[in-house]
Order: structure tokens, then C-alpha cells, then sequence
């Protein structure tokens, strides 16, 4: 994996930090590449429980590295490239937020800094947001002529409603940690020295908690989001008739008939 992305596996939770804090870890083609990988990675190792994502330096994520973009662009319309810049879309940011949505563990975004653009994206996906109180987002997109990628145009709605969706891309602006809260986009605002530690610890308790309920959960919110109130009570009924027959749940009842704590096993 190149080290432009960090994975870190310790006691069930993954860390995956972006690294490249001198450009604010803008997504060059090799970092896309990794951190697709590492997500990836995380959600096909049974020994991941949860994910936790954050920045390196002073910054989140600031979406598409601009520099090395427009001389791809340059060189598609001189005929010397390959003549796909943009289909980064399709082979790097599609698959990252669905691994995001998509797995089947909780995920954590820890907000160190801006992030704008996909960087936007890839914490708007996460199932928790940790904010920095020095942090910001940006959608960015219009900014620079291009419309929403990174499943912004999916989550974003669904987190703050079409209007207001619709007005943070059509007029690109900062929205500081404390809007942000405002919102609905921050889960939680903390200041940022505390940030690492924040975050590891609610990474973590989700890491020791029933994952396959939480797999379950996510399941179902994704599920309802598309479809009718009676497909929605089927879903439910499917899934819990899952989490029923689970060790965690018999793991679950016992210890709250014993006044013990559960420990759970993500099965």
C-alpha cells in the first residue's frame, strides 16, 4: 500500500489516515488507488470491527489533487494522454464511498481539518462524523465548473434535506465545525487537540459493540432511504430474524439476565 495512505489494525479497529499533510492530502491518482484498497482491505478482514478515517496534518481531505489534474486534462486534449481524466469517478470515488457505505462495520470520520470536495464526500458517506472545532467543509464542485461527485448528490440531501443540499452546491462555501453541527452534517464538535482521542474512543466502543447488528443497521437505513414504508417493514423483519439467530444477541440477553457486561463477537 503506498504510503501516501496508513492502515493500522489494533484490537478489531482499523485506522486508515490519509497522508499527505504537505498537500493537504489531495487525491492524487495514487492515493485514490490506496485508499480504495485500504477500504477494501477493512471490509473483507473478518478481524475489522470497525474503521475509523482521518486526516494527517492540518487537513481532512481537500478533494482532487488541482495540480496534478490539469496537466492530465492538458495532455488528454493534446492527445498525449490517455484521454480518461475523468474517469477517476468511476474507477476510484465510486468505489470508495460504496466501501464506505457499504461495509458492513461501522465507520468513523474523524474531521481534522477542511474537507472539501471528495474529501467532503468520503466523511458525508461515514456513518459518525467527529468534527474538529477548527475544521470545514466545502462542496467545492461548482467552484471549479464540475457537478457533485463522491455520492455527495446522494448523501448530502439525506443529511440536510434537498434545499439545503442544493444551495451548498450550487453556492460553494466554508461551513465551519460549528454550522456544520447546526446542520446535522457533524455528529459530535470537539476541540481538536482532542480529536484523535475522541474519535478513537467512539471508533473503538463501536469496535467492541454486536457488529453484525451494526451491519444490519446500516443495512436498513440504506434499505428505507429508496423504498416504501411495507418494503421498509419487510427489510426489517428479514434483518432482525438475522440478528436474532446471532451469538451477539444470545450474548446480549444472557449478560442482561446476569447483570453482566456483554462481550460481543461480531457474530
Amino acid at each position: 500500500m503506498a504510503d501516501t495512505v496508513l492502515y493500522d489494525l489494533t484490537e478489531g479497529l482499523a485506522t486508515i489516515t490519509l497522508n499527505r499533510p504537505d498537500a493537504m492530502n489531495a487525491l492524487n491518482i495514487d492515493t485514490k488507488a490506496a485508499l480504495r484498497d485500504a477500504l477494501l482491505e477493512a471490509a473483507e478482514d473478518p478481524a475489522v470491527r470497525a474503521v475509523l478515517l482521518i486526516g494527517s496534518g492540518r487537513a481532512f481531505c481537500v478533494g482532487q489533487d488541482l495540480k496534478e489534474h490539469i496537466g492530465l486534462l492538458a495532455a488528454d486534449r493534446e492527445g498525449s494522454g490517455e484521454g480518461s481524466t475523468m474517469s477517476t469517478v468511476s474507477l476510484h470515488y465510486n468505489p470508495i464511498v460504496t466501501a464506505i457505505a457499504g461495509m458492513p462495520k461501522p465507520v468513523v470520520a474523524a474531521v481534522n481539518g477542511v474537507a472539501a470536495g471528495a474529501g467532503a464526500g468520503f466523511a458525508f458517506a461515514a456513518d459518525y462524523r467527529i468534527v474538529a472545532d477548527t475544521a470545514s467543509f466545502n462542496t467545492s464542485f461548482a467552484g471549479v465548473a464540475l457537478t457533485a461527485d463522491s455520492g455527495v448528490s446522494w448523501t448530502l440531501q439525506r443529511l440536510i434535506g434537498y434545499g439545503r443540499a442544493a444551495d451548498l452546491l450550487l453556492f460553494p462555501r466554508g461551513i465551519d465545525a460549528q454550522e456544520a453541527l447546526e446542520l446535522g452534517i457533524a455528529h459530535r464538535v470537539v476541540p481538536a487537540d482532542e480529536l484523535a482521542t475522541e474519535a478513537a474512543g467512539v471508533a473503538r466502543r463501536l469496535a467492541e459493540g454486536p457488529t453484525a447488528a451494526y451491519a444490519a443497521i446500516k443495512e436498513s437505513l440504506a434499505f428505507a432511504a429508496g423504498h416504501t414504508l411495507t418494503e421498509a417493514l419487510a427489510k426489517e423483519d428479514e434483518l432482525q430474524r438475522r440478528a436474532g439467530a446471532s451469538d451477539d444477541h444470545a450474548i446480549a440477553v444472557n449478560a442482561f439476565v446476569n447483570k453482566e457486561k456483554p462481550r460481543f463477537t461480531g457474530r
